[in-house]
């Protein structure tokens, strides 16, 4: 495991008692990583408790004791055993400081954090408090700084591609067009390497500019060669899906499309569960691995991620506040695979 960039400096206190939290949209893969944090700190004689419902979870001291059976037959199971959700309380400092308290008053020595940008942002309050804190980067959305791939998104791309090959399914044989919108929040990971993966002749992400009439000329473009489209569309790429295909439907008969029916599909939470791919569920135990090796070297205030295939820790600081945009050929790449 390396540790590139700025990380914090050793604590002299030994992690004894480690708490485990999920925080944010649930991700295929968490169980996997809660297993791992467990079982991993189980071994080198730690006791571990998970928090439960997250950050609102550890406010409330809301700890339940977490043995190596405990997690079994989880590494399968979408969602997170612990529970999660969102509190946007939790950026109010006197609450962080409540949360400081009850991890006090459990004897709790250390925190592992497993979730996205929100997520992370907290963990590092806490470290900014004083609190040992390590995170494990977690989201479909893939959009946090500092690593490669974060956990859920192999299994959210796998779940969309799914969707829309039952989709081109229908598309062929009544010669429609689908707008497919998928997750991603402002980031457009999911919708393009779901688009390439399943053939989309077209993929709008909120990274690039929508160009409405360069979008036209593609789906007649896509429509004169296969009699059928698929649009993918990143949530934040357009404000409605609905007037989306609207717009497309009232320059359809100008276009020679008057008789091309339009759809829309809205992918939504399905997106989020299910079975963990075997991808996440390896990158879950390595992740786990990771920070377990963080925590025995009291390396505190960091994240860890994957970059060239390996582990590495990131500075909280460097994770934070920013958003991680997508390789810069992929969306030419989509474009051109789909001609």
């Amino acid at each position: 495991m390396s540790t590139p960039d700025r990380v914090p400096a050793a604590s002299p206190t030994p992690v004894r008692r480690l708490a485990v939290l999920t925080s944010g949209g649930d991700a295929p893969g968490m169980n996997a990583a809660i297993r791992g944090v467990v079982r991993l700190g189980r071994s080198h004689g730690m006791e571990v408790v998970g928090v439960e419902r997250g950050f609102k979870g550890l406010v409330q001291a809301d700890f339940i004791a977490l043995g190596r059976r405990d997690v079994g037959g989880i590494v399968q199971r979408g969602g997170t055993l612990l529970g999660t959700g969102r509190f946007p309380e939790f950026a109010e400092e006197a609450v962080q400081r409540r949360a400081v308290a009850a991890l006090g008053a459990a004897r709790v020595d250390a925190l592992v954090v497993i979730g996205g940008n929100g997520s992370q942002a907290g963990a590092h309050a806490l470290q900014g408090l004083g609190f040992p804190v390590v995170g494990i980067a977690s989201t479909i959305d893939n959009d946090l700084l500092g690593t490669e791939v974060t956990l859920g998104f192999a299994t959210a791309v796998e779940t969309v591609v799914e969707a829309i090959d039952r989709l081109r399914d229908t598309a062929t044989s009544h010669r429609r067009i689908f707008l497919v919108e998928v997750m991603g929040r402002d980031s457009g990971f999911i919708a393009l390497h779901a688009a390439i993966a399943g053939g989309a002749e077209v993929c709008l992400i909120p990274e690039r500019p929508v160009d409405l009439d360069a979008v036209m000329r593609l789906l007649v473009t896509a429509y004169a060669l296969k009699d059928h489209a698929i649009v993918v569309v990143a949530e934040g790429a357009s404000p409605n899906l609905v007037q989306l295909a609207a717009h497309f439907e009232a320059r359809a008969a100008g276009c020679g499309l008057e008789d091309v029916a339009i759809r829309t599909t809205v992918l939504g939470y399905v997106q989020r569960g299910g079975r963990p791919s075997a991808t996440d569920r390896v990158l879950a135990a390595r992740l786990a691995h990771g920070a377990l090796d963080a925590l025995l070297a009291r390396r505190f205030g960091v994240m860890v991620g994957m970059r060239g295939g390996e582990v590495v820790l990131v500075d909280l600081a460097d994770v934070v506040g920013g958003v991680k945009l997508p390789p810069g050929d992929l969306p030419g790449l989509a474009e051109v695979l789909a001609r």
